[in-house]
């Protein structure tokens, strides 16, 4: 993690403005580092849920494509939201081969974190972000 508070605190005292993190740009919504866990968490639930029996196969693939619809991101944008996905389906594939009490812990932690990061962007952004369910 990077060092936040006093990277926020050395900006200030000299009044210059922070750079972006590596991989945001300066045309990226606000509520970007929110649709990249948001990404991250529908790739994990895409990989848990049909190993635990509690999604269709293409349940959470489908939120991702309708999130990617509704922002209609940049190619970078894409790609960066693409890769959250991708990793959070990957992170669980190799270590769960099959449905476990700690595979159902994390679908339901992931699911209620999602849940909360798509009901915080709407209430904040409204109309500019359009998350999936």
């Amino acid at each position: 993690m990077r060092p936040v508070l006093s990277a926020l605190a050395v900006g200030a005292a000299l009044a210059v403005p922070l750079p972006l993190p590596p991989t945001a740009l300066a045309a990226d919504p606000p509520y970007d580092a929110a649709l990249v866990r948001l990404s991250e968490i529908l790739g994990a639930l895409q990989y848990l849920g049909p190993l635990c029996g509690v999604a269709r196969p293409t349940e959470w693939r489908d939120q991702m494509e309708a999130l990617l619809a509704a922002e209609s991101p940049s190619a970078d944008r894409q790609a960066r939201l693409t890769a959250a996905f991708n990793g959070g389906y990957q992170g669980f594939a190799a270590l769960y081969r099959r449905c476990t009490p700690s595979a159902e812990l994390a679908i339901e932690r992931y699911r209620a974190e999602g849940s909360k990061l798509t009901r915080e962007v709407t209430t904040r952004y409204g109309g500019d972000a359009a998350p999936p369910r």
